[in-house]
């Protein structure tokens, strides 16, 4: 997500650090570069003016002419514009109020099916996590495109939601039909699937104006494929002109989009981007936050969405058997595995790497940290082959018991000593933070 500005931002900024003060001539040469960088993010040529003007407003407002730390000063600049242009701070926690219908609307491709299943997996977990559950009810009225009903309940199912599918072929009698189910059913929350086109069509809109005049939903949710970039601006204000919408879900943000999308969306609509999809996976939806996403785009990490993703697929007894073996600075070899699984359940390395502050600026290349990943899965294979003991004290391995090993994980004896090696420097770091005291607070 936001992969090319951040990297693009980092490089910026990297360059600036390097030198003792801001002078008229490296602040020019730096808000070029900016500028440059959104123009290849596909922003709009007209917001990224505005953009631009508000921030060398700023420069010159608080006079940052010959101040020190001018990496520091230019990039607190640049974080508070771009978090003006996102939503702001002040920007609350989205949450549905029960009970609510959500219509979601969007075209045919955007992904609005299985964002539905998303929503709604979402706010299951959210709800388990306060110790309650959720009704929720799964529908569709999209009888234009082949098998969606039927997908829509395989996600159902998945989930773990209800769902219903109505007897009438006609979308609006069918979203009626719908909407009466849910209120006898006495569910909190109705998640409802709407037909989606290649393009805006008048056919289109018309029948979601009258699926919106009998339903008077709540929400009305429009999903954004962000890979289709300008594009999507003028989709949400053909969509917000025709029916109207208060929320908007980007999708695909995890692909090769530049995120000129969302740079663009929340300024130009002044409509909150309350989601945004980061896989292909029903849990890879993610709450939008703007002052976190200022802070992804110019490379400094996300490091409260990354604890949160730990609190949420990592048991707490689990946590705490490694926060105690970190603290007493014993690491074994099963523990190093454990940390390893733990982390495959939060996600790949391509997935984690994007919420590490620096990352923009290390050119750590996807192949790189896809050979990384292989690399780890090899490291559990080898420590699934050692006896229980030989995890305890790898002392033990001697050239007979690494070769056991090896044939019995695939790998070769080089490889066992390479994990060695990387444990053996992993100790080395916990040893120096439990001399620091600092684990208590990392945790």
């Amino acid at each position: 997500m936001f992969d090319f500005l951040s990297n693009k931002f980092s490089s910026i900024f990297t360059t600036l650090t390097g030198q003792n003060k801001l002078t008229e001539k490296n602040i020019e040469e730096t808000l070029t570069q900016i500028k440059e960088s959104l123009l290849e993010a596909d922003v709009p040529h007209k917001l990224i003016e505005e953009f631009m003007q508000s921030v060398s407003a700023d420069v010159v407002g608080q006079k940052l002419l010959g101040s020190l730390k001018p990496g520091e000063q230019l990039i607190r600049i640049v974080h508070e514009r771009l978090l003006a242009f996102l939503g702001g701070k002040n920007q609350s926690p989205f949450a549905f109020q029960l009970p609510s219908v959500i219509m979601v609307i969007g075209l045919q491709g955007s992904g609005k099916t299985t964002s539905v299943a998303k929503m709604a997996y979402n706010v299951q977990k959210q709800a388990e996590q306060r110790g309650k559950t959720r009704r929720i009810l799964l529908a569709s009225v999209d009888f234009y495109r082949p098998a969606a009903i039927d997908q829509l309940e395989q996600l159902s199912k998945q989930i773990g939601a209800s769902f219903y599918r109505s007897s009438a072929v006609d979308p609006v009698k069918a979203a009626a039909d719908i909407y009466s189910y849910y209120q006898k059913e006495g569910f909190e929350l109705l998640f409802l699937d709407t037909a989606g086109r290649l393009h805006v069509d008048d056919t289109l809109l018309q029948e979601l104006k009258d699926i919106d005049a009998r339903l008077k939903p709540r929400y009305k949710m429009l999903v954004l494929d962000a890979m289709t970039g300008q594009e999507s601006l003028n989709v949400a204000q053909a969509f917000d002109r025709s029916v109207g919408f208060n929320h908007a879900l980007l999708s695909k943000m995890d692909s090769d989009t530049r995120g000129g999308a969302a740079f663009a969306f929340r300024y130009a609509l002044q409509k909150p981007i309350v989601y945004v999809g980061v896989g292909e996976k029903i849990a890879d939806l993610e709450l939008f936050h703007p002052e976190r996403m200022a802070g992804r785009i110019l490379g400094m990490g996300d490091m409260l969405t990354l604890a949160e993703k730990a609190a949420a697929t990592i048991k707490e007894a689990e946590q705490q058997k490694m926060h105690k073996a970190l603290t007493q600075g014993k690491l074994t070899l099963q523990d190093f595995a454990d940390q390893l699984t733990m982390m495959g359940k939060m996600g790949s390395l391509t997935q984690l790497a994007k919420y590490m502050p620096g990352m923009g600026g290390l050119n750590v290349t996807p192949d790189m940290l896809q050979k990384g990943e292989v690399e780890l899965k090899g490291f559990k294979a080898i420590i699934g082959s050692m006896t229980p003991k030989e995890r305890t004290s790898p002392r033990l391995l001697d050239a007979s018991r690494k070769q056991r090993i090896a044939q019995g994980a695939g790998v070769q004896v080089a490889d066992i000593n390479a994990l060695l090696s990387r444990f053996e420097q992993t100790q080395q770091f916990v040893k120096m933070f439990k001399g620091s005291g600092r684990f208590p607070g990392l945790f």
